[in-house]
């Protein structure tokens, strides 16, 4: 009998390809979104990719006696985390609200969890837990910090899960501490859709590169790296989606819990990125030099040895497969409806 799992925050951008990935590896798959921050397209677009129809429950995860109604009518078995914001300069503005949608959501959710005597959960986590990384490339073991509200919140939910499995060993949660996702699906269906000016880097590349933004601001080209720009981790979202199932696979099969990096363990700086968007999308993309940014780390890339070790994890998309399914996502993301 195959294992029913559901997706919190399942519509949005790395829930919606592990969704896939999910359904692909032979799952049952139940989408709990409540659309502040996806696009309601996506279930009809998940059809389309998997050929299967989407079970989709609009619902928060605030909402405890919505969660308690799902656990009594759905026969579910764990559950993967993705409902959070996400945005480091929107934490900074607004912490409170970060601080109940992440962390009281994720209490709220293993509360209703442990009623309904479910307890295998993956947990959406961030390298934003090391905070200004010592090491590079940065291990589990690293010391854990944060710079930003968002960040703060992640390393709060770790402590409450870390707390929470230790209190109770019936507990198995797989806890992924992300580096950057990019990318989209091969068949160009899904992808990051940011409303408004993205945060992240590829995305605004991506917009650059497409004529929705004029130019690119690069922030501080006067780093300790090869050509001075910043250098991050970069993993193509279906690789990570993987990983999802990875980590679900590894709790049912050893019943205990894991914390482990999801990254390649390769650094790209921003300008190679940039040459790399442009090779793979044909067109130019203009940028300047702007003044560093407070709080921006020279170099931040994982060390994924441990993924291999307990997962089996090996991404297997390059950065300029990662480049070209952002650019098909992006071509495709105009003639899609919203």
């Amino acid at each position: 009998m195959s294992q029913r799992v559901l997706l919190t925050g399942g519509a949005g951008y790395i829930g919606s390809h592990t969704y896939v990935a999910l359904i692909d590896a032979g799952y049952e798959v139940l989408i709990l979104d409540n659309f502040g921050n996806a696009s309601r397209q996506v279930p009809s677009r998940l059809k389309a990719v998997t050929g299967a129809d989407v079970q989709v429950i609009e619902a928060d995860v605030l909402d405890r006696a919505a969660l308690d109604r799902i656990f009594a009518e759905h026969a579910i078995d764990a559950v993967i985390h993705f409902a959070a914001y996400k945005s480091v300069g929107e934490s900074v503005r607004n912490p409170l609200a970060y601080m109940q949608n992440n962390v009281g959501g994720l209490v709220t959710l293993m509360q209703a969890m442990d009623a309904a005597d479910i307890r295998r959960l993956v947990f959406s986590s961030s390298a934003t837990v090391y905070g200004e990384a010592e090491q590079l490339p940065t291990p589990e073991t690293a010391p854990l910090g944060y710079g930003n509200p968002y960040g703060h919140s992640k390393l709060i939910c770790e402590q409450i899960i870390e707390e929470t499995a230790a209190a109770d060993p019936r507990w198995a949660v797989g806890v992924l501490r992300y580096f950057n996702p990019v990318g989209a699906h091969p068949s160009g269906l899904i992808g990051e859709d940011p409303s408004g000016v993205p945060d992240n880097l590829m995305p605004y590349v991506a917009k650059v590169a497409a004529g929705d933004l004029p130019m690119l601001s690069v922030f501080g080209d006067d780093y300790p790296t090869p050509d001075g720009t910043g250098v991050r981790d970069y993993i193509h979202v279906s690789d990570l989606a993987q990983g999802h199932v990875l980590s679900l696979k590894a709790l049912e099969r050893d019943g205990t819990g894991h914390v482990v990096n999801l990254g390649t363990g390769r650094g790209y700086s921003v300008l190679e990125l940039i040459a790399a968007y442009a090779r793979a999308s044909n067109q130019h993309i203009p940028y300047k030099i702007a003044p560093r940014r407070p709080g921006d780390a020279a170099s931040s890339y994982a060390d994924p040895s441990l993924a291999r070790t307990v997962l089996g994890f090996e991404p297997k998309y390059d950065l300029h497969d990662m480049c070209r399914t952002s650019w098909m996502w992006m071509q495709n993301a105009q003639t899609l409806p919203d």
